[in-house]
């Protein structure tokens, strides 16, 4: 961010302008990618569990390829005010179809930097809903990790600097259109 202030200088009447930068420390930069990526894996590994079931959290049968529902597991399990609302929603096919793109989309983004603000978005917005999905939290009645994540993101997703170091966050920035970035 840049800002310019004007001062007139004492031996003139003119004003002279100075600029002030504030410089993003070049490790302060690599650990924002670093970040940034490292959220890209969780999503991207999220999306690959679900799909093939590689027996983490999806076991094999229940994979998407199988013919399983990605949402069925998670919000049909859902306890605490908004239980009506999620387990409704579980296993309808647009969802699980929104589901899956949004946590391919997020990771891609996220691990290669370009849209890496939309995904980081994207991602906060996912991690909301499944901080609604969680309530009452009974670890720590203000933060959990949903929340944390989406701070997170939002550093990501407010820090242009944070897209270009360690990915292609440069080389999408001469291409994409400014929504995009």
């Amino acid at each position: 961010m840049t800002h310019t202030d004007r001062v007139l200088d004492r031996d003139m009447d003119t004003p002279q302008v100075f600029e002030e930068k504030h410089v993003l420390p070049e490790a302060g930069g690599f650990m924002l990618g670093l970040t940034r990526i490292a959220f890209g894996f969780i999503f991207l590994w999220a999306f690959l569990d679900k799909l093939f079931g590689l027996g983490r959290a999806t076991p094999s049968e229940r994979a998407w390829l199988n013919g399983g529902s990605p949402t069925t597991g998670y919000l049909s399990g859902v306890e605490g005010p908004l239980a009506g609302l999620y387990n409704s929603w579980a296993g309808i096919g647009a969802l699980d179809w929104l589901f899956m793109i949004g946590l391919l989309g997020i990771g891609v983004t996220l691990i290669t930097g370009m849209g890496a603000r939309v995904g980081a978005l994207a991602g906060v917005l996912m991690y909301l809903f499944m901080y609604g999905a969680s309530l009452p939290v009974m670890t720590n009645p203000f933060l959990d990790d949903h929340i944390t994540g989406a701070l997170i993101l939002l550093v990501i997703a407010a820090i242009p600097a944070s897209w270009e170091y360690l990915g292609l966050g440069k080389m999408w920035k001469t291409i994409a259109p400014n929504y995009l970035r």
